[in-house]
Order: structure tokens, then sequence, then C-alpha cells
């Protein structure tokens, strides 16, 4: 597997926020966010190859028992499952992050799935492949990242359509520092949304927006 990166931090968003966790950071995505926060995770330029029983070797070596795998978009790799599946065999409580352009057909079912929908402003709006609803459970999470109103109204209208009263946890995250994290709660409150307002707590902790 092609591996940007695995280290340990505080876990910075969805219902997990705060947590001690283990970041396994896959290289390579198939999109390019205007907005994205860790580009060097695009190609796999820069990364390292390793096995599955390497990966699982790093991540021994760290305390907590959770781990998030994420990149780039992590399912483009076709080792992945298998990655997530030994992890939670393991004992792990295991999240993936996936940018929900791809299918999650085949991800074990005690993963954990936070999925991104894309707004307008990242550029890949319409890029969420929507027979991935079948496989969201109660305890996955969907995230909306918004920079302005449109974002807002886009992800108003996915929740009202396609989400309708499914039991999946809903994150809106502002795009920081484009959209006061103020006016999207002003938003949030003014339209009476069951959603949770998500700010990127690692960039509050430390001004690298890591440990």
């Amino acid at each position: 597997m092609l591996i940007s990166e695995i280290f340990l931090s505080i876990q910075g968003e969805s219902t997990y926020v705060g947590m001690p966790c283990i970041f396994v950071r896959l290289a390579g995505c198939n999109l390019a966010c205007s907005w994205c926060d860790t580009p060097y995770a695009r190609s796999a330029e820069n990364s390292r190859e390793m096995s599955i029983e390497e990966i699982l070797g790093e991540v021994k070596k760290l305390k907590p028992r959770l781990v998030e795998v994420t990149g780039g978009e992590p399912l483009m790799q076709a080792e992945t499952k298998e990655l997530l599946k030994r992890l939670v065999n393991e004992g792990y409580q295991t999240l993936i992050e996936t940018n929900g352009s791809v299918s999650l057909e085949g991800v074990d079912a005690r993963v954990v799935k936070i999925v991104d929908v894309k707004c307008p402003s990242s550029g890949h709006a319409g890029t969420f492949v929507m027979d991935n609803g079948k496989y969201l459970t109660s305890d996955d999470e969907l995230k909306f990242v918004i920079a302005d109103t449109e974002d807002y109204e886009y992800a108003k209208r996915f929740m009202e359509e396609c989400v309708k009263d499914t039991t999946v946890k809903m994150l809106f995250a502002p795009v920081r520092p484009k959209l006061n994290p103020g006016d999207l709660a002003d938003w949030i409150l003014r339209d009476g949304l069951r959603v949770r307002l998500q700010i990127q707590l690692h960039n509050y902790i430390w001004e690298d927006g890591r440990k």
C-alpha cells in the first residue's frame, strides 16, 4: 500500500472529536478539492510502500485504540478494505474518511464511515455515489464542507432529498477561514437543522493544524 504518513494526534473532526487517534493516511486521490488541507497526499510522490503487516506494526507502537484510515482517497487502493478488517479484528475502533466518490461496497460493517458530500465550492459537486446510501448505518456520518450560502443550500437540499429520515449523523463544517463558524451556526439555528456544527479542533490546538 502507498502510505503518506502514520501519526498520532487528537481527532479534530467527526463525533469522535477530541479523542487521541492514530491516523493512517494513504497516498493518492481522484479529486482535487479547492479547499483540500492535505494536498501533499493527492499523489504517490513522497509516499512509502508498506504491507498491511508493516502498517499494523506501526499502529501497534502507538497507544490509542482509535484509528482513522484517511487520505487522499483511501478506497482507491484495493488493499484498504482488508486493512480496515484487520484493524477491527485487532480490537481497534476503526474509522475511515472517504470523499464519497468511490463505492463503499465491501467495507467491513464494523468500520465507522465518515463520508464527504462535496458541495459546489469544492469543484466536485455531484461526485457522491448515490448507491453508497445503502451501505450507511446509524453509526456512520456524512460531512458537508461549507464555504458559502450556495454550499449551505446545496447541503440542505441533499439532506432533504437524499437522506431524509435516516439516522446517519450529519456534520456541517465551515471552510476555514473563508466562512465564519458563527455565520454557519446562525444559519443552522435559523433553519432548525438537526446537524452537528464541526470546527476542526486540531487547527485551534496547533498552529499548523497537527501535533
